[in-house]
């Protein structure tokens, strides 16, 4: 009985240390992998991702650096950087060549299905399309199409993109941007370099549609494409608004193509209000559209003579009145030739041109020089008995020349102002050095008061019944408007801006400034293409189309050359 007592209590003791040791084991084996885990997975995420992103250099090649800045951020599947690839060469049959389809269809038919299907996957695969420079390999435009662009790849590209020397493009298709990263793709753009110019987001319908935020008053895209984006009429509106209104203009956007959205009249007339007072767009495009003959009349009314409204005739002559306050405050000479009948009154001298006074002056500081020629004495005294002769009723010559100076320098400091109106009498240099650096700082300002803008308020306008009428935008070269509900009624009004066009052409050479319209496009709206409204648009528009005019050029060379 006790055998066989001691062998049950034996039998649960025997697997007892055996099951400790296996939990131990066990235990053991847990703790190790659970020390050795944080060790592989935690460590880069928690401490070397805030760290490394920032303490990388980026080498401007975008492919090594995108790819080590997403590694650093943890970000694993990224896409990759690829050249764009480009259509294939036409095909031209060739004798020698005859054999090259046998055999590549002999290829074809002999491979798997599953690796044509796998192919075709690949072109919808996540990428960055680049182009790249010829010479140097540098990267020219960037195109990121069918895959959403997140804030994390945004951060990526805030520190890879700024050191593309030659970017020049950048093309969003279909990224599923929303209005924040929007602003923060805005945001990374003044990052980049100068040669930035082109934008384009297609395919990227937002709901606030702060596309205007791209045409900012500091932006510096001249290219912008917002193809394709569901643009309405209040989208239309905040663009219009960013073109111009009655106190800012946007002065680098040349082309703007608004092509394939949903902007009718409301939508045409804000976009022609921006146009109102820009001087800078050549190229609009707004086909594909639902612009009807209101939104055409508006569009054409802009481009030919217009009224002002009360509020922008108020703020011409607000302009007009500033203008001239900086000008008298500029130019001290202005102001004495305000008050100068006044003064004329007073003294005589003040009748002399501002020839003959620089002059003068210049020949009371002569024996100053210490360089006294005879040749130069006999000079002044020649011209002495001329000016005397125009004059009357003046004194003796010793009395004059102090007179002169005194009231020159009463004149608001006639020494300095007087010789920079008649720069070319070559007497400048002879001046003292004082004189030298205010010359030097007067022609900097004239050189730089070109380079303000002036505001479109302040150009030559007609009066007419009591109406002020501004010429019209003439800066407008290119206005596309293929495919929308426009009718007879609104080609009426364009055929009156062609008009008018037409003949301001011929009446200013173009050299003197711009002339309106080079390109029109009308073509598949609510008309008959035999519309004789549309055939005269045609034929006044077809002698001022470039590109009408370099084809005839293009069959002679090739007329010549055969």
């Amino acid at each position: 009985m006790s055998g066989e007592a001691s062998a049950p209590g034996a039998s649960p003791r025997a697997p007892r240390p055996g099951t400790q040791k296996s939990s131990s084991s066990v235990t053991k084996k847990g703790d190790r992998g659970a020390k050795e885990k944080p060790a592989t997975v935690l460590q880069p995420v928690g401490e070397e991702e805030p760290k490394n992103p920032e303490e990388y250099q980026c080498t401007g090649v975008l492919e090594t650096d995108f790819a080590e800045l997403c590694t650093r951020s943890g970000y694993t599947d990224f896409p990759k950087v690829v050249p764009r690839p480009r259509p294939h060469p036409a095909f031209v049959p060739s004798a020698s060549m005859s054999e090259k389809p046998t055999l590549d269809d002999q290829r074809l038919s002999g491979s798997c299905s599953l690796n044509s299907l796998e192919s075709k996957y690949v072109f919808f695969r996540p990428t960055i399309q680049v182009e790249l420079e010829p010479e140097d390999k540098s990267v020219k435009e960037i195109y990121i199409r069918g895959w959403k662009v997140e804030e994390r790849i945004l951060g990526v590209f805030s520190k890879c993109l700024p050191p593309l020397s030659q970017l020049q493009a950048i093309n969003l298709w279909k990224v599923g941007l929303t209005d924040k990263t929007l602003t923060t793709f805005i945001a990374l753009l003044p990052l980049c370099t100068s040669t930035l110019r082109k934008v384009s987001l297609e395919g990227n319908p937002l709901p606030e549609q702060s596309y205007h935020k791209l045409m900012a008053l500091d932006s510096t895209i001249s290219h912008l494409s917002l193809r394709n984006n569901d643009i309405d009429d209040h989208g239309a509106q905040l663009l219009g608004q960013a073109l111009s209104t009655l106190h800012s203009c946007n002065r680098t956007l040349v082309s703007l193509n608004l092509g394939f959205n949903h902007i009718g009249d409301a939508g045409a007339g804000y976009i022609a209000d921006g146009l109102r007072l820009n001087r800078a767009l050549l190229w609009l495009s707004l086909a594909h559209n639902r612009i009807k003959d209101q939104g055409a009349l508006k569009l054409a009314e802009v481009l030919r003579p217009f009224e002002l409204t009360h509020t922008e005739v108020v703020e011409r002559r607000r302009l007009l009145l500033e203008k001239g306050s900086q000008e008298r405050s500029r130019s001290p000479s202005s102001s004495r030739h305000g008050d100068s009948k006044a003064e004329r009154e007073k003294n005589p001298l003040m009748g002399v041109s501002n020839a003959a006074l620089a002059e003068r002056s210049d020949r009371d500081r002569m024996p100053t020089a210490k360089t006294p020629r005879g040749l130069g004495k006999k000079k002044e005294k020649s011209g002495d008995g001329v000016k005397k002769e125009e004059k009357s009723g003046s004194g003796q010559s010793p009395t004059q020349g102090t007179p002169k100076k005194e009231d020159a320098t009463k004149a608001g400091k006639g020494k300095v102002t007087i010789p920079e109106q008649k720069p070319s009498k070559g007497k400048g240099p002879k001046t003292g050095n004082k004189e030298k650096r205010s010359f030097l700082l007067e022609s900097e300002q004239l050189v730089a008061e070109p380079s303000e803008v002036v505001s479109p308020l302040l150009e030559p306008v007609e009066h007419r019944e009591g109406k002020v009428f501004m010429p019209g935008n003439k800066v407008l070269l290119h206005l596309n408007l293929i495919r929308n509900r426009i009718t007879e009624v609104g080609l009426e009004g364009f055929l009156a801006t062609v008009q008018h066009q037409a003949q301001f052409s011929k009446s200013k050479s173009a050299a003197k400034g711009p002339v309106g319209l080079l390109c029109l496009s009308l073509a598949k709206n609510c008309f008959s293409p035999q519309c004789p409204t549309y055939t005269m648009i045609q034929e006044l528009m077809l002698p001022r189309d470039p590109i009408s005019k370099a084809k005839p050029r293009e069959e002679e060379t090739m007329a010549s050359s055969t």
